[in-house]
């Protein structure tokens, strides 16, 4: 089966159409708009695309498109369709770009909310208590299976070249958690005073938490920190929020909270369509028969006009 070929020559009796395309240009056009013939193109058998130049101020590098058809065997022109397309040289709006790919850090203000994505890469399911543990968990039956499998010698001890984490829980690491190590810590006033002074910027009292639609403690992006501190800070990793790599307040909230709204890629609107060709007159007089009292030929008589 032989497959079916187009001809891209243009039909003669479509290519002399000229002065049939430019009449249906300028009748879809207002006068003087219409502008010389650009060329043509051959839309298919029997097909072809006049071009004519818009001589409007506001659509410059813009081209009238005038397609017309013939029947087969048929004699007779007739016209497809008349539409304003740009040209290779036109003026055209920018493509449009999703808000997700518009916004920078910095641009959240006090009330506005940002939907996190429900596949964010920044974000994982965490860990309830009330799943099985994770896969890579000590205490996991995948991890079991796997220290059989590699049949590893493991010797007590640890090298004498490093040195030993201390267990949770003993005695050695509270110690070292509480820097005793270093000559001075901070004192019980010392933390009063930071703590006091990262609520000031970062605390629920800040037009940005009034705002929020929740608090850091129940958003995916804080960062929890060690310490007595951590009972009420942490450090925010949302590259997007104000607070990003600072010390927030639990009470803290802004519109980046990861369960804020988990909304779906907003559609891509059309484009818009306006009608340019069209003139609607607004005449700089009323009509005479517009008011409420008909004109009468003795309007002039009257001393005081209309009563």
């Amino acid at each position: 089966m032989s497959a079916t070929t187009r001809s891209r020559t243009p039909d003669r009796l479509c290519a002399e159409a000229v002065d049939l395309a430019r009449a249906a240009a300028e009748e879809a056009a207002v006068p003087g708009v219409v502008g010389e013939h650009a060329g043509m193109v051959s839309e298919g058998d029997r097909v072809v695309t006049h071009f004519f130049e818009c001589k409007d101020l506001g659509y410059r590098g813009w081209r009238w498109a005038v397609t017309v058809a013939r029947a087969s065997r048929a004699k007779l022109v007739t016209l497809d369709e008349t539409v304003l397309l740009p040209g290779p040289d036109a003026l055209q709006a920018p493509e449009w770009v999703p808000w997700s790919e518009r916004l920078r850090p910095g641009d959240m203000g006090p009330g506005d909310l940002l939907p996190t994505d429900a596949e964010d890469l920044r974000l994982e399911a965490g860990f309830s208590g009330e799943d099985e543990p994770a896969p890579n968990s000590p205490i996991s039956e995948e991890m079991a299976e796997l220290v059989e499998a590699e049949d590893a010698e493991v010797t007590a001890g640890t090298p004498a070249a490093l040195p030993a984490v201390p267990t949770r829980g003993s005695i050695a690491s509270v110690a070292e958690e509480l820097g005793m190590r270093r000559a001075r810590v901070l004192s019980r006033y010392g933390l009063h005073v930071a703590a006091d002074r990262w609520e000031e910027s970062y605390g629920p009292k800040t037009a940005m938490a009034q705002a929020a639609p929740a608090t850091c403690v129940s958003c995916g992006f804080l960062n929890p920190i060690g310490g007595s501190l951590g009972q009420a800070f942490g450090l925010c990793a949302n590259e997007f929020s104000p607070a990003d790599g600072r010390v927030v307040s639990l009470s803290y909230g802004c519109g980046g909270h990861s369960e804020a709204a988990v909304m779906p890629k907003p559609p891509r609107p059309a484009p818009p369509v306006i009608d340019e060709t069209r003139v609607d007159p607004f005449p700089l007089r009323p009509s005479p028969d517009s008011g409420s009292v008909s004109v009468g030929p003795d309007e002039s008589t009257a001393e005081f006009g209309h009563s």
